[in-house]
């Protein structure tokens, strides 16, 4: 059974940081890349980065690059994703997802993590 389980988010100021991270259960560890998408109140799910599982390329969205960092630790299957001067317009719930692949974007998903609530407010 596959499992995709994310830490817990939170609320922050803006300019402030949190990571979250993905730990994966279940999926063969190369078959997939991991990716992160959030989605805003009133708008569509948007990919946000992902990693490649064997190289580790990574890609970013244009609105969070500098600012986020996509990580991969194998030993524990886990990915995180480090965000960092946070702007009220990164709230969202942020899913990390088993996507096909990552290049210039985020492929399909074949599995989702179940959401988590990150909010941006001073």
């Amino acid at each position: 059974q596959v499992q995709l389980v994310e830490s817990a988010g939170g609320s922050v100021q803006p300019g402030g940081s949190l990571t979250l991270s993905c730990a994966a259960s279940g999926i063969t560890r190369d078959f997939y890349a991991i990716g992160w998408f959030r989605q805003a109140p009133g708008k569509e799910r948007e990919g946000v980065s992902c990693i490649s599982p064997s190289d580790g390329r990574t890609y970013y969205e244009d609105s969070v690059k500098g600012r986020f960092t996509i990580s991969r630790d194998n030993a524990k299957s886990t990915v995180y994703l480090q965000m960092s001067t946070l702007k009220p317009e990164d709230t969202a719930v942020y899913y990390c997802a088993a996507v096909a692949w990552c290049l210039d974007g985020l492929g399909s998903v074949a599995y989702w993590g179940q959401g988590t609530q990150v909010t941006v407010s001073s």
